[in-house]
């Protein structure tokens, strides 16, 4: 049975006041029936690590695919793992976006983590516009199959896949339950076409706009085993709501 995964994105948010804070009214000793991950900003990464316990976990938001050497402002693999990291983010659509990461190397990106043991959570999603085209599911199709056809899949399993619909990040929108869960039933049809196996034990998760009065439907619906939580992980009682909500 695949456990449930809760990850909180705090994007350019943040201060050490807000991370102590945060650690201080959010329970981390007792397990709390999910995975749960932080992804504070790069620079409050060390400060996370004496916060955290073994039931609530760190990670980066963005990595390097170079190992070492001349390149400015990036941050690689190893050195997340350095400072106590057990997770990553790779191809957010605002790094695809605003820094024109491309599905290669996006999957260039997921093939680092994988090779660092780091635990690569991968974002796929598609416009509105190109949901109304009904080309919804080939535009997320391409996204993971960039990565499938670098790695393989087996080492899906290895991490975990969120659903981002673009429209329904930071916008206050929300996809349906019925329009997330058909989005992931759909994905991990494509994975078990090729093993299916790795398509029962894949996690896949939701990502946009989720909150604690929607959390509920979502985790409701069979194929949605988690979500990656943006504006509503910025306080620890919204936060937890939405664990709670599973």
């Amino acid at each position: 049975m695949r456990r449930y995964l809760i990850a909180a994105n705090w994007k350019m948010h943040g201060s050490l006041e807000m991370v102590h804070k945060f650690a201080e009214s959010f329970d981390q000793d007792v397990d709390l029936g999910a995975d749960v991950v932080l992804f504070p900003p790069a620079v409050y990464l060390n400060a996370m690590q004496g916060l955290t316990s073994k039931f609530v976990q760190s990670g980066a938001q963005d990595l390097g695919v170079a190992l070492q050497g001349a390149h400015t402002g990036e941050i690689a693999a190893s050195m997340i793992k350095d400072v106590g990291c057990s997770w990553v983010i790779v191809g957010h659509s605002e790094r695809r976006n605003d820094q024109g990461e491309s599905d290669a190397l996006v999957a260039q990106k997921f093939a680092s983590a994988i090779a660092a043991d780091l635990r690569p959570i991968v974002c796929v999603g598609e416009t509105l516009a190109q949901r109304d085209a009904g080309g919804a599911f080939a535009v997320v199709s391409k996204q993971l199959r960039a990565i499938i056809d670098l790695c393989g899949v087996s080492v899906l399993v290895k991490g975990a896949i969120a659903y981002e619909p673009l429209w329904a990040i930071g916008t206050g929108l929300t996809a349906t339950p019925e329009q997330a869960g058909q989005m992931h039933a759909s994905i991990r049809e494509l994975i078990a076409v090729l093993d299916k196996d790795t398509a029962k034990a894949t996690r896949i998760i939701y990502g946009g706009s989720v909150n604690p009065e929607n959390a509920g439907l979502m985790f409701a619906q069979e194929e949605i085993d988690g979500a990656l939580v943006g504006g509503a992980s910025l306080q620890a009682h919204s936060f937890a709501a939405i664990i709670a909500a599973l």
